[in-house]
């Protein structure tokens, strides 16, 4: 059975949501305060995400940065603020859909249906770029058959660059996609970063593929290899 974590503060809302949830064979936890919501994800696991943006404690765009520097699990927006300017803001941060609330119950069930069919069919469970294999869901890195320990944000730009193989980036599409629309520092954390993931990947043969400083540009995972 898959799992939903609900993160909404009003009970009425999450209780209508547990209820056509689990009549559609979902089991559901319920979460209503932001400043949890970490905690419980890590604890929980769960399939895919609801997530209101205004919440006591965190509010959802905190919670939702926060999640995709640890995990791709699908993420749901559910809130009133329905305008645009949200709506691709938690698009731009990772968000996978948007309802706007008064929702329709059968609408919510048929969304996440929908994502998490969308999930399953894109994401890979792991990418081998010859010895070089990326777990992308277990967010793990080995590298000739040994386990590479990378910091939260150096593996979220290994996965972020290797979710596009042979496509350039500059430090601010790094920085908005990886650090968060939010983020005040230098974009020197972006060359940091890199620098710290070829030298864990140093075993890595060039002949397989390397993270290239493309001039005047960015940055490329050129990957000679991928069997997925």
């Amino acid at each position: 059975m898959q799992k939903i974590l609900i993160i909404e503060d009003e009970y009425a809302i999450s209780q209508v949501l547990r209820a056509y949830l689990q009549k559609a064979q979902f089991q559901t936890t319920i979460i209503e305060n932001g400043d949890e919501a970490i905690e419980q994800f890590t604890t929980i696991q769960p399939d895919l995400v609801l997530l209101d943006v205004i919440l006591p404690g965190k509010n959802g765009w905190e919670i939702l940065r926060e999640i995709r520097e640890k995990s791709n699990c699908p993420i749901i927006m559910l809130t009133a603020l329905s305008d645009t300017e949200h709506k691709l803001t938690g698009l731009n941060e990772g968000a996978d859909d948007y309802i706007a609330k008064p929702f329709v119950g059968e609408e919510v069930v048929a969304r996440v249906k929908a994502v998490l069919r969308r999930f399953h069919q894109d994401v890979a469970p792991v990418r081998r770029f010859g010895s070089l294999e990326i777990y992308h869901e277990a967010h793990r890195v080995v590298l000739v058959g040994k386990e590479i320990e990378l910091t939260p944000r150096d593996m979220a730009v290994l996965l972020f660059l290797s979710e596009h193989p042979n496509r350039t980036f500059t430090r601010e599409q790094l920085i908005e996609h990886v650090w968060g629309w939010d983020y005040d520092g230098s974009d020197r954390a972006v060359d940091l970063s890199v620098k710290r993931l070829r030298q864990a990947l140093q075993s890595w043969p060039s002949a397989e593929g390397e993270i290239k400083t493309i001039r005047g540009l960015g940055y490329q995972f050129s990957a000679k290899t991928n069997n997925t």
